[in-house]
């Protein structure tokens, strides 16, 4: 087990938008750029950055969560959205490529990111997560419709607001977190108000999508994927508890040239367990020593 080090905090503007991070690890050790899930941040990563050793972890908070800047009124919040600041921040960070490592949504966001940009990607490591999952043509129109009606609804809305931070912890153990992960999470998803605390997500990232990627564009994604793939799934992640999801470790072991899958036990935030992260740090530190495999 890697000796715990605190992160240091890190500050970018990209494209106009502030973004806010977490850093961990030697300046010359392994690259390796950290995207977190849905209306989480950087210090989903707490857990498991500081137990990678010898590398260089760079946690973000993407647009509109954590501390980093909500987009413009009239932009959206699509999972390609970040993918211009992400090739961004890779310059700004002078990495010519790196290992991309997303947990959920960022998982998502770094599957997208390494098949548009393979040359930047040396490896990529995803949690709990791959691709989204397809939508049927037909659904093209609904999906359209409620984008519009639900960024509307959610721009003209407030950010929930909580009498304390109890109230957000317990809300998200309902919700089915663990009471680790949901305290782990909570100080840099609030800020204090004059009535408790408050979300900082922008209440649009609970909008639909404007679209949504079919069957042929996922495969397509995969099928354009050139680094080696180290895909980690939690025994009660989202395979097991999503209805209708989509196999994808049988879709991506087709389609992906070197693509290897474990599972380990634990939830859809199982890299935030200290126990499960030793574990982790260790397949993915394995991963890392011989990506060839």
């Amino acid at each position: 087990m890697a000796t715990k080090t605190g992160p240091q905090d890190r500050k970018w503007c990209l494209d106009d938008i502030t973004y806010r991070g977490l850093e961990w690890g030697p300046a010359g050790g392994t690259p390796v750029l950290a995207l977190h899930g849905w209306m989480d941040h950087a210090d989903s990563f707490r857990e498991l950055a500081p137990r990678l050793t010898g590398c260089h972890v760079v946690a973000l908070d993407l647009s509109g969560q954590g501390l980093s800047d909500h987009r413009a009124a009239h932009a959206t919040y699509n999972i390609w959205d970040d993918l211009p600041q992400i090739a961004a921040l890779l310059d700004e960070l002078g990495w010519t490529d790196c290992v991309l490592m997303g947990h959920s949504r960022g998982a998502n966001i770094s599957t997208l990111f390494a098949a548009a940009q393979p040359e930047r990607v040396r490896a990529l490591v995803a949690i709990d997560a791959l691709v989204p999952n397809p939508q049927p043509d037909e659904k093209f129109v609904e999906t359209l419709r409620a984008f519009i009606e639900q960024t509307r609804a959610r721009k003209s809305g407030k950010p929930r607001t909580f009498s304390t931070k109890a109230d957000y912890i317990s809300r998200r153990q309902k919700q089915g977190n663990s009471q680790h992960t949901s305290e782990a999470l909570a100080d840099r998803a609030l800020a204090e108000v004059q009535d408790g605390v408050q979300m900082r997500g922008d209440p649009r990232m609970f909008a639909s999508s404007s679209v949504r990627l079919t069957q042929k564009q996922i495969e397509n994604v995969l099928g354009a994927i050139r680094c080696p793939v180290l895909n980690i799934w939690a025994s009660g992640g989202i395979l097991k508890t999503i209805p209708g999801i989509f196999n994808m470790p049988e879709v991506a072991k087709t389609l992906v040239a070197d693509y290897r899958c474990i599972e380990l036990e634990g939830d859809h935030h199982f890299h935030l367990d200290p126990v499960i992260a030793d574990r982790m740090a260790d397949v993915i530190l394995s991963f890392l020593a011989n990506p060839s495999g």
